[in-house]
């Protein structure tokens, strides 16, 4: 497959990221649009040189910094000014201490929301996309892409038109309403595509080796190393909004894992750069029954993750192929936590919870996660006792399709008190 270089690699200059490294060999080659390994084709991912050394002052200035994931540049692959350069500046999000919803569930412990649908478009993507633009930048594109469940579209065609860059996306022609219009008003190009996400993204891999796409940045494919560590962002928040303290448990829904895996890594770093205590950490994912081939490996004891053919109301969630799915399955091993999933009636009825608890409206996928943290809990893996955070990754006025069969109001009335009294309402 072809990998288009618009600038050279040499001349890059992003931040503390020093190479591209490949996470099954090792092997390391010059920062640049890749994203497979020319050695053994395993997935690459940035290798740093973060700041060592005197973590209370790297601590002092992240605190100091810009409201936004900007204030992680010196952990980020961008540049040095970056938050001065035309951009949503995403981030620093609520945690929401959710006390309500704890006494719902029968939680002892703390419960947080992670609520990233305060991101400039409203999910978590404008965190990946933000970090993409910047290498989008260093390599000299014009054009900005990718292929989506919709929040991603979303995100790049608002981002590309902030940063003065044309943008064409592609996506399933199905997708919820409230998202293709949302992809759509930035005035890029928006594709919808006969299939699935996955039938989507082997278009898209098939464009960027044609000359057509000479000049076209991926987020998710050829710029996908540095997309990726756009949601380490998130580990980096949840620990400073809790005082600088890792969580115990925090659950994560799952599309490619691509999230979960750099949130990991992320706390990692923490650790690492001595920003945090070092203590255990149990990561759990969430998946939506009618695709949730991660789920079914960990329940079955596989490391394969063997492809499915969604059918799911959670189409944020809808990648039957998920890349980073045996990944997954390391961390949430490797930490002591799980993998699970619920059924769409489930995930509505999460939706309606959050919303009833704690004024937070979900899309579907927050639905999955906060459905999976019920089930966790009823279970007994997921223990009550602790600090738990469950990630709320985009709104619920993308997806109203999911919940409006089953809302409605309370009673239709005549303009009087009588009728109001006569309803039961007073």
């Amino acid at each position: 497959m072809a990998v288009q270089t618009v600038s050279n690699s040499t001349d890059i200059s992003l931040g503390p990221a020093v190479a591209l490294s490949c996470r099954e060999c090792g092997e390391r080659t010059p920062l640049g649009p890749s994203f497979a390994c020319v050695a053994c084709f395993g997935p690459l991912e940035i290798a740093y040189e973060l700041p060592s050394g005197d973590p209370a002052g790297l601590r002092k200035r992240i605190e100091s910094g810009p409201n936004s994931i900007w204030r992680y540049a010196p952990l980020l692959p961008v540049p040095e000014d970056v938050a001065s350069k035309p951009n949503l500046n995403p981030g620093l999000t609520k945690l929401v201490k959710a006390d309500n919803l704890a006494r719902e569930l029968g939680i002892t412990g703390s419960l947080h929301i992670k609520d990233d649908s305060g991101n400039p478009t409203h999910s978590f993507k404008d965190r990946v996309v933000a970090i993409a633009v910047e290498a989008a930048r260093a390599f000299g594109f014009t054009t900005l892409s990718c292929s989506s469940t919709g929040n991603l579209a979303g995100a790049v065609g608002a981002a590309a038109a902030r940063a003065g860059l044309r943008s064409c996306v592609f996506i399933p022609h199905d997708l919820e309403q409230g998202k293709v219009v949302m992809a759509a008003v930035y005035g890029g190009d928006l594709v919808g595509i006969e299939g699935t996400y996955d039938d989507v993204n082997r278009f898209c891999s098939e464009l960027i080796g044609d000359p057509i796409g000479e000049g076209w940045g991926f987020v998710n494919v050829n710029l996908r190393p540095y997309y990726a560590e756009g949601s380490k962002t998130l580990a980096y928040e949840i620990c400073e909004q809790l005082g600088w303290r890792l969580p115990d448990q925090i659950v994560i829904p799952i599309a490619s894992g691509s999230q979960l895996t750099k949130i990991d890594k992320g706390l990692k770093e923490l650790i690492a750069l001595g920003l945090v205590e070092d203590k255990p950490y149990k990561i759990f994912g969430a998946q939506a029954e009618g695709c949730s081939p991660v789920s079914r490996a960990f329940k079955d004891g596989h490391d394969v993750v063997r492809p499915v053919r969604p059918d799911t109301i959670a189409k944020s969630l809808a990648i039957g192929n998920p890349a980073d799915g045996p990944y997954v399955l390391d961390i949430a091993r490797r930490t002591g936590g799980a993998v699970e999933d619920v059924n769409d009636e489930q995930v509505v009825d999460a939706i309606k919870l959050l919303a009833r608890t704690e004024g937070i409206f979900a899309e579907t996928a927050g639905g999955v996660t906060v459905g999976v943290t019920r089930k966790l809990i009823e279970s007994g893996v997921l223990d009550p006792a602790l600090t738990t955070v469950v990630l709320n990754t985009g709104d619920g006025l993308k997806t109203l399709d999911a919940v409006a069969p089953t809302t409605r109001p309370s009673a239709v009335i005549r303009p009087s008190l009588d009728a109001f009294r006569e309803a039961g309402l007073g």
